[in-house]
């Protein structure tokens, strides 16, 4: 199977926390625009592995399927700085017939400032044709096992949920 454990009771929320690389930077010693993607998917893959036992290659090789990138929304609020602790969030925040929506947030190392916050939507495909099919429902059942509950993703707007994100991370005093 190409995940383990108990549907009914897997996160819906992953974390990770993560050093940013000297050569990773750019001149300016913050993290090159295009290694935010880097971190962000080796984060969920390291994640989902932990997490769920989800292997990708076991879900090529069983179902014949594969997610490929559809679009990105990304809003880069404040640098990564060299040589610094960060925390790295992933959740799916929607799915449906043959998409899914995965929200990758980045912050610092004590969960109070946004630095990053990207949505990736992937669409569902067979190998065999490259052409979009439906979810199977082993991989629906994961999916709504793991999706995050209470994000209403299709009235949502991208610059509303950053402020939304930016508020849950202001501690409580």
């Amino acid at each position: 199977m190409f995940y383990k454990g108990d549907p009914t009771n897997l996160p819906t929320e992953a974390e990770s926390r993560v050093i940013i690389r000297f050569q990773d930077c750019d001149p300016l010693q913050h993290l090159n625009n295009s290694k935010y993607f880097d971190y962000f998917f080796n984060a969920r893959e390291d994640q989902a592995s932990k997490l769920y036992g989800f292997s990708f290659e076991a879900m090529f090789r069983e179902l014949r399927t594969s997610w490929v990138v559809y679009q990105h929304q990304i809003a880069y609020i404040r640098p990564a700085g060299i040589s610094e602790w960060v925390r790295i969030i992933t959740r799916v925040i929607h799915h449906d017939e043959d998409t899914m929506v995965t929200e990758y947030v980045m912050t610092n190392d004590d969960r109070t400032q946004l630095k990053t916050l990207l949505w990736v939507t992937s669409k569902h495909v067979s190998v065999t044709t490259g052409k979009r099919t439906p979810h199977p429902p082993a991989l629906k059942e994961y999916l709504n096992a793991i999706q995050l509950p209470g994000v209403d993703f299709k009235t949502m707007d991208f610059n509303e949920r950053i402020r939304e994100v930016k508020q849950a991370l202001v501690p409580v005093s």
